[in-house]
Parts: structure tokens; sequence; C-alpha cells
């Protein structure tokens, strides 16, 4: 995990994995006291998916029983980034989860969210997003956060 100034008044932080490279993108950009998260997902240091959906003859997920394991790493692997600026959950104000199946992650998300956020009652505002694909064929969800540092 790496952290980069830019003269533009930009600091980007990086997990280190192939894909930022291969793709061309800062896990996170931090611009004044607020850190926009590019969506996180469950994979390991070195980039490989954690809890893999398994795959039917098509290439697309066929189980989705690996939402709540996959979310709790995205949510783990977010809080590596947020740590690179100084930042915890307590400052971000926003995440939006894309997910392939809205039945599947409502059923884990509220669970897995207030044991992220410590409280019942988390003040982020949270959007829930169904979609047809994500960038990896095993990935079930993606998480896209914006959090607000305190002014200094």
């Amino acid at each position: 995990m790496t952290n980069t100034n830019a003269t533009n008044g930009k600091e980007a932080a990086y997990h280190g994995v192939p894909a930022e490279e291969a793709y061309g993108y800062a896990q996170a950009i931090k611009i004044g006291n607020t850190i926009h998260v590019s969506g996180q997902l469950s994979h390991d240091e070195n980039g490989a998916m954690v809890f893999p959906a398994v795959l039917d003859e098509s290439g697309k997920p066929a189980d989705f029983s690996m939402m709540e394991e996959q979310m709790r790493v995205t949510y783990a692997n977010a809080a590596k980034i947020l740590a690179q600026f100084g930042a915890t959950f307590d400052h971000v104000v926003e995440d939006t989860l894309y997910v392939l199946d809205v039945d599947a992650a409502f059923a884990v998300a509220g669970k897995v969210r207030k044991e992220v956020y410590g409280t019942l009652q988390p003040q982020v505002a949270s959007n829930l997003i169904g979609v047809p694909r994500l960038g990896f064929p095993e990935q079930l969800i993606e998480i896209v956060f914006k959090a607000v540092l305190p002014q200094a």
C-alpha cells in the first residue's frame, strides 16, 4: 500500500494490486478534507478474489452464499485505504453497494454494516444498487465510499 502526492493538490492511495496498473486508477483520492474511495471488492493483498462465487457453465455466479464473506472483506479493504489518510469508518458520510443480487445483499448488509460502523444506526447515507455485472466474474459486491475528515 502506498500514497502519492500530486502537484494538483490530490493525494492518491493504492493497495498495490495488478488491477490498479492494468486499468489505471487509484483506490482513493483525497483532496482537501474529502476522500473519494473507488469501488472496493473482496481481494487479498495480491489482487486475488477472496471468497469467490461459484460460476455456472456460462461463467456467471450460480451461488450468492458468499455475499456476506465478500462484503466483510470489501469493508476491510476499504478500512485499509481509509487508514492511509488517517480516516476510519467514523469519517464515512456515504457508501454505495453495487451488488449482483439485491435480496442476498439486503439479507446480510444490515448485520455487516452495523458491525463495521459500530452502531445500530450508522450515520451514513447509503445506497444498495443491483447491477447486471461487476468487474470480475466471481465478484458479487463492490462498495464505493465518500469520507470527510474534520477541518484542520
